[in-house]
């Protein structure tokens, strides 16, 4: 009768999981009738196969119920044991209920109870608690804010197991020092070994979670050689992210894709993948990254989000929005979802709904400039401009003054005449950081243009056009040279555009002016320069007495900008 102990174990093994269920409820219910079918110590494991088994098909619910009756006979076991009474085959230990008690917390957090998983880990007495059981219950700790517990945590998970990197990354994140963190890992490591790369890793996530980007990643580049981490997934993912958080799309573009080529099947960074393919006009390679990351993939948060941006590049709204939606539910602290959410409501002008989203962004990281700017777009569609001025305040503190935060709130001030200077001051900082961020180069251009300097606004914009070839630079030339009475250059640059972008439709309907009235221009048919497509979500505080301070992204945002001119011939030629 003990080979039904062997078989059910046999077919364990052999991860047969639904042929265990359905042998095991047969054996367990004639245990029942005969006592002599299974000894005690062989009943106790069959209870935990059977738990297994259903855990491992998704049957979350079932599976906790028989963790908790596999619990329950352990007792009974332990307490038949004080009695004396033969229970063990040959004597054996009963294993601890440590790992039973951590699949329950997985059932639990797979079945949406994290409070509940979160008692049955603490119930496991600090002593009996394994490294897998210190890490889960670090995560908890960190994602509730109880940072004191996480840290405490995770330096025991590091005391058991030192290159934990994951146990090691949450207490840089907490603001352990790299250097404790360090010493810690060395200080558990027996025997000698070359830690060189790792205390440039942990240099790297230190300056990651301070947020200097620059220096990270300039820690990352000198591991990504051929002595070291050449071609190394995950490094180069991590250094498109800080790329992107810093707003350099055109190198984390770069990082990023040779992150996909090395691994095309991994789904990490993909949602921030398609983020910057969409902000790079890169629609074609989003449309054909979709297929590639959903063939052999469950639908994450993480592809959700990549979806939607194939979506809304298509410009499918609706459909963008339920995927969104869907990828927020999967991962209600998913930034990239919760941003991507917020846009989706602010194209549908549903701007108190999107607010909503945004407010929940700057919760999760307050240190992205995303969440900020939608803030601020939400309340100048919302005609909200004294809170958006306020919040453009904040970021600028939070962010710091670089190019695009002061151009933000150069583009908040400009919805005021009464401001118009402050922006102008703010605008002239931002280029004075990065002389060819196009963005403060369009709304200067604009203010000139309002105070009739048509000779400031031609010659700060044909400065950009010998850096950046874009179409909505030759365009807005265009638009300007025709105002001051100069056919000929009005027409080159209006012939430059279409050639970049045939479908730019000012550009269309200016050199068809100019050819219908070449001696008489309606100039009130020029509208504003940047007055189409004008980045209105600015932030920042008080603009009398911002100082002027190099910044290490500005150099990064100039590259993001010159990518634009690449796109617009790519799609030229495409």
């Amino acid at each position: 009768m003990s080979n039904l102990f062997e078989q059910i174990k046999l077919l364990y093994d052999q991860a047969l999981y639904s042929n265990v269920i359905s042998l095991t409820n047969l054996v367990l219910s004639l245990s029942e009738h005969n006592a002599d079918l299974l000894s005690p110590y062989n009943k106790f494991h069959v209870y935990i196969y059977y738990a297994d088994a259903h855990f491992y098909l998704d049957k979350y619910r079932r599976a906790e119920t028989l963790y908790k009756k596999a619990l329950q006979f352990r007792k009974c076991l332990i307490k038949s044991k004080g009695t004396g009474k033969p229970m063990l085959d040959g004597q054996k230990d009963l294993p601890s209920d440590v790992n039973i008690k951590y699949q329950i917390h997985l059932c639990l957090l797979k079945s949406k109870n994290p409070q509940e998983a979160l008692q049955v880990l603490q119930s496991i007495p600090a002593k009996q608690r394994t490294a897998k059981v210190n890490m889960a219950l670090a995560k908890v700790f960190h994602e509730h804010g109880m940072e004191r517990s996480a840290i405490s945590t995770y330096k025991e998970v590091l005391r058991e197991c030192p290159l934990a990197l994951e146990a090691a990354e949450g207490l840089l994140s907490l603001g352990v020092k790299g250097v404790e963190v360090n010493s810690l890992i060395v200080h558990s490591l027996s025997g000698s070994m070359n830690l060189e790369w790792l205390n440039t890793w942990i240099k790297a996530h230190t300056h990651i979670h301070n947020r200097e980007y620059t220096h990270a990643v300039s820690a990352l580049r000198s591991l990504d050689n051929v002595v070291l981490l050449r071609d190394n997934f995950n490094l180069l993912t991590i250094m498109g992210e800080c790329y992107y958080y810093a707003g350099d799309d055109k190198n984390a573009l770069m990082c990023l894709r040779r992150a996909r080529v090395i691994e095309p099947d991994v789904t990490k960074g993909v949602d921030i993948l398609a983020a910057v393919l969409y902000k790079t006009h890169h629609i074609k390679e989003l449309e054909r990254l979709i297929p590639a990351i959903t063939a052999n993939n469950e639908c994450t948060s993480e592809i959700c989000v990549a979806m939607a941006y194939s979506l809304y590049a298509a410009r499918k709204i609706n459909r963008a929005n339920i995927l969104a939606a869907e990828a927020f539910n999967l991962n209600p602290n998913d930034i990239e979802a919760t941003i991507l959410r917020g846009n989706l409501l602010i194209e549908e002008k549903k701007y108190q709904e999107a607010l909503f989203f945004f407010r929940h962004a700057v919760e999760l990281k307050p240190y992205r400039y995303e969440s900020h700017k939608g803030l601020v777009d939400c309340l100048v569609g919302m005609h909200r401009l004294r809170e958006a001025l306020n919040i453009a305040s904040s970021s600028c503190k939070q962010l710091g003054h670089t190019a695009r935060v002061l151009t933000l709130y150069a583009s908040v001030l400009m919805k005021d005449p009464v401001s118009v200077g402050k922006a102008k001051n703010l605008l002239e900082k931002a280029l004075a950081q990065d002389e060819i961020y196009l963005p403060a180069v369009y709304l200067l251009a604009e203010i000139y243009e309002q105070e009739m300097n048509l000779e400031a606004a031609i010659e700060l914009l044909e400065k950009q056009v010998e850096i950046n070839s874009t179409c909505k630079l030759h365009q807005t030339l265009g638009d300007l040279w025709a105002r001051v009475h100069n056919e000929e250059k009005a027409l080159d640059h209006y012939a430059i555009a279409l050639n970049l972008d045939p479908n730019n439709r000012r550009a269309l309907e200016g050199m068809h002016r100019l050819d219908n009235s070449s001696s008489k221009l309606d100039s009130t048919y020029y509208m504003t320069v940047g007055e189409e497509q004008a980045d209105t979500t600015y932030d920042v505080g008080d603009a009398d007495g911002l100082p002027d301070t190099d910044n290490d992204e500005a150099p990064e945002e100039s590259e993001t900008e010159a990518v634009w001119s690449d796109m617009d011939l790519e799609a030229n030629s495409q």
